[in-house]
Parts: structure tokens; sequence; C-alpha cells
């Protein structure tokens, strides 16, 4: 059976758009054009993945997050947003979000995307007792972010890392500050020909 993925958009275009994206990757995509119908829809059809928009009319995303993650501990919640703040981010990683996706939305990104949350929504699945290190810190989630640096031999900048893991940016700039605020990743400043220094991450063995 295709993986179940719940998509809560108000906008009609970008909710077709993402049941087809969804169809193209060969999942079953489940759609609500609110918060309340979509949180209604999660507990009939159980979906392993949820795609919600921030700004809703009603419930607005982070609303919807909360209620979804208060239901389930495990699922992965994808929000859609064109607010790339960091500070937005943390808001919604602390009320349970797993990611992000920015709009306008391409598909192959979104596929990407879709395809890391449903391992680490699976990962949850198998791994009730130990879900969350801390708030907004997934155990899944760190283990995909450390696992990845482990296999390094260099230090990467935060995009190369993004672009490994297939996550957000915002996920992976919180999960490198709790990884350096618990000594756990070294931060190194590395200087090019032009521009300014970039700062490049390692995981401490």
């Amino acid at each position: 059976m295709s993986e179940k993925i719940l998509i809560i958009e108000d906008e009609p275009d970008i909710r077709f758009t993402l049941q087809e994206i969804c169809l193209v990757g060969g999942w079953e995509p489940i759609v609500a054009a609110n918060g309340q119908e979509g949180f209604a829809l999660f507990g009939i059809h159980q979906p392993r993945l949820v795609i919600v928009d921030y700004h809703m009319p009603g419930w607005d995303g982070l609303t919807t997050v909360k209620k979804i993650r208060e239901k389930d501990k495990s699922v992965s919640i994808l929000v859609l947003t064109v607010d790339e703040r960091q500070e937005i981010a943390d808001r919604f990683l602390g009320a349970g979000a797993t990611d992000f996706a920015i709009k306008p939305i391409k598909a192959p990104d979104l596929i990407s995307r879709i395809k890391i949350n449903l391992e680490i929504s699976e990962m949850q699945r198998l791994n009730q007792d130990d879900l969350y290190l801390d708030k907004g810190i997934s155990s899944a989630t760190l283990g995909v972010i450390t696992e990845f640096l482990d296999q390094q031999t260099e230090p990467l900048t935060i995009e190369e890392i993004t672009a490994g893991v297939k996550l957000a940016y915002q996920t992976v700039h919180r999960y490198l500050s709790y990884l350096m605020d618990n000594g756990k990743v070294e931060v190194t400043q590395h200087y090019g020909k032009i521009g300014r220094p970039k700062n490049k991450y390692r995981l401490l063995l």
C-alpha cells in the first residue's frame, strides 16, 4: 500500500498542485481546505505525513500542528511557508513540526523532502520510547543529521549539510544549534578569496 499523506491547504490551486505531486511520487493524498477539516481527516485516515500551510483562516498552521502533535507523537509534519525567518521556524519546531518547505513549491524539492520525512516518521513510529530529546528536537531527525555528519571527512557549511540530508535550512540550523550547545559539533570559520568567512560544522567524536 502507498503511504497516505494529508494535505491541509486553503488555496485550491496549491492544494491541487500538492495532490498531483503526491500522486507522481506514488503516495495517496488526502486533502483538506482548513485546519479543522484536516484534523478530523487525520483521525480517520492516520497518515504518516502531514503537509500543512502556515497562513490559513480559522486554525492557522501553528494551531493545526499543535493539535495534530497532541494526537500523534510520531507522525512527520511538514510546514509550507513563504516566511523563512528562523524565529518562525523555531516556533513551529517547538510546537511539534518536523520540517519545512518554502513556497513557491518545486516538485523535485518537495518529493525529496517528503521522502526523508516519511523515513523520519517511520523511525519515530518504531521508537516510541525516546521520541524527543528536547523541545522541538526529535531523536530521529537528530539521528539523520548526525549520521550524515559522521560520514564526512571535512567540515561542511550549513548549505552543504542541508543539501545532503534533504531537510530545510531552518530545520538543520535548529539541530546544529542544539548539537553545538551540547558540545557535539564544532564550528569554524573558513575564509575564501572574496566575501565574508563561512561557518563550517564538524561532528566531534
